[in-house]
């Protein structure tokens, strides 16, 4: 018989002490939960998979004057490219970019039964169209010059950005709603006009005060 083969001397075993492990654990995976689904970046106001929806659909030269396109095939463009998860949980979050009665500023003009206020569901994809409005033309203008940092997408054959150059003042127009590990966000949409009015203010006096913005952000 051949000789056996001892085994591996076993690897060196550190001790951690059960809670220190569990809230290391915990922390890493409540900071991927908040950054990456829950609550929106407050540079462009959006959450990834909207920022990979708009940045899908502009691949897709869906631009506020080109001819709506299939839902379907913008759900199909942004999973395949950017977002590898469900395809409705992505049409969802498209839909909801459409709902004038969801957004104040809707990013998304989309064609078709995309639901209403009384609840009732939107129709499948396969139906119904969308391109981008004018405000998400804002959002995304200047992304071709350097504006913002790329990084590569889940299977490295392309590129996304990290942000949206962010020509409009989305998270406070909008607003936003979500929910993360310990924490939440509940943010009211305002009037566009009053946050550039309050915008200029603290260009010309960068110090100015919570309480002074409130004369023009009366909300």
């Amino acid at each position: 018989m051949g000789k056996r083969t001892p085994p591996p001397e076993p690897a060196e075993i550190h001790e951690v002490m059960l809670r220190d492990a569990l809230e290391e654990r915990y922390l890493a995976y409540a900071l991927s939960t908040i950054t990456g689904r829950a609550l929106p970046d407050a540079r462009d106001g959006l959450k990834p998979v909207h920022r990979r929806i708009l940045y899908g659909m502009r691949s897709l030269s869906l631009n506020p004057g080109a001819v709506p396109k299939k839902s379907a095939k913008i759900v199909g463009e942004v999973m395949g490219s950017y977002h590898p998860h469900g395809d409705q949980a992505i049409y969802d979050a498209m839909v909801r970019l459409a709902q004038d009665f969801a957004s104040r500023y809707p990013l998304v003009d989309g064609q078709g039964n995309f639901g209403n206020i009384d609840g009732d569901n939107p129709a499948a994809m396969r139906y119904t169209e969308a391109r981008l409005t004018d405000v998400a033309r804002l959002l995304l203008d200047g992304i071709d010059e350097d504006a913002v940092e790329l990084k590569p997408t889940y299977d490295n054959s392309g590129k996304e950005p990290v942000v949206l150059p962010g020509g409009f003042p989305n998270l406070l127009a909008n607003g936003s709603q979500g929910i993360a590990v310990g924490m939440a966000t509940s943010i009211p949409p305002h009037n566009a006009a009053e946050l550039c009015d309050a915008a200029l203010h603290l260009i010309e006096k960068p110090d100015a005060k919570s309480k002074s913005l409130l004369k023009w952000v009366k909300g």
